[in-house]
């Protein structure tokens, strides 16, 4: 693994030179900004009505994380549902539209290190993101008292959320040459992905038997929508984190393979 470094190092420089970095880090700050004020705002009218109403009840049990934080987190995770695809399309994908993949294929690196290198590259990038949520979520330290455990679970969810969308991004980009292809196929499997626990529930209403309601909890554990909620709320247990390597750990393995794929054409 001694060419890990150079090679996450060669993808994180190749994101700044291309417009691909720029232009994810500039959507993603608008739009959390936007998003980061708007539930500001929503908030403190909230606020602002149950003191006009005189609704002592609501005011008590009004707080930051669960009528802020939590709300923001949420509308943030599906940009980064929609942003991290635009990050990992071209990591596999460019290598084949440039003809260097022959020439990695037969470089003293290792397919493992190939992967893991252009994996932590995209991480890295999921790590910034969240930084910059983090930022944002600080502020309110300065102004109000948000529960520093729960905020940072939901920003343990949206890293790991980001990782796990990263390995599925890396995986799509080794099936095709055509980066808008791999783009669209890591957004559908994302998508599937966070639809599972609607399927399941509608297996669950359904009155299934024994063995669908078996399958129903399997699809529920699947989504990666239960899990993050949990981690949002503050829950983290073994099983979300469970959940988040396995699904890492199989893209990334399946990212192997269909790039080792290419020695057996």
């Amino acid at each position: 693994m001694r060419h890990l470094p150079a090679i996450a190092g060669r993808e994180l420089r190749s994101y700044f030179v291309s417009p691909v970095a720029y232009v994810v880090l500039v959507l993603f700050s608008v739009l959390g900004g936007f998003f980061f004020v708007a539930s500001v705002l929503s908030f403190d009218a909230n606020v602002a009505q149950a003191q006009q109403f005189q609704a002592f009840d609501f005011l008590r049990d009004l707080n930051l994380n669960d009528h802020l934080i939590m709300p923001f987190y949420q509308i943030m995770w599906i940009v980064v549902l929609f942003l991290v695809p635009g990050l990992t399309m071209g990591l596999f994908a460019s290598e084949k539209t440039n003809g260097t993949q022959e020439l990695l294929m037969t470089s003293p690196i290792t397919i493992w290190e190939l992967v893991l290198g252009k994996y932590l590259a995209a991480a890295a990038m999921v790590t910034l993101l969240v930084v910059m949520l983090g930022l944002w979520t600080g502020i309110l330290f300065l102004y109000g008292e948000p529960e520093p455990l729960k905020t940072l679970g939901g920003l343990l969810g949206l890293w790991l959320i980001g990782l796990a969308y990263a390995a599925v991004g890396c995986f799509a980009s080794s099936l095709t040459k055509n980066q808008l292809i791999a783009f669209f196929l890591a957004l559908v499997l994302l998508l599937i992905l966070w639809l599972l626990s609607v399927v399941a529930d509608l297996g669950g209403a359904g009155g299934a038997a024994a063995a669908g309601s078996q399958v129903s909890d399997l699809l529920r554990w699947l989504s990666s929508a239960d899990h993050f909620e949990d981690l949002m709320k503050g829950l983290v247990d073994t099983r979300a984190l469970a959940y988040f390597a396995f699904v890492i750990g199989t893209f990334l393995l399946l990212t192997k393979a269909a790039v080792e794929s290419v020695r057996w054409r």
